[in-house]
């Protein structure tokens, strides 16, 4: 790399990761995912990490789209008071 390029990104405050740092928060995401967890012993790439967790993330997104909209459906269907009501509708 030359100096001007190191000068560049060290004025910027851009701080680069370490290939050892990447491969550390990788396995350790690779843990948080169901449909990957397996340990440090079974090697996944990092690309189907990063694919898993986005599919994962999607799925607990719409999950929780859909518990909140029976959330909702359940509010409306009950006999509470309409404070109380509003105090949950407005935390969904």
């Amino acid at each position: 790399m030359s100096s001007r390029g190191l000068r560049s990104r060290q004025s910027s405050g851009v701080s680069r990761i370490r290939d050892d740092q990447i491969t550390d928060l990788v396995s350790k995401l690779q843990l948080l995912i169901p449909q990957i967890r397996g340990g440090r012993s079974h090697k996944v790439s990092a690309s189907k990490v990063l694919q898993e967790t986005c599919n994962y993330i999607r799925s607990l997104h719409r999950e929780v789209e859909d518990l909140s909209h029976r959330l909702s459906e359940l509010l409306a269907s009950t006999d509470i008071d309409n404070d109380q009501a509003a105090i949950i509708r407005s935390l969904l």
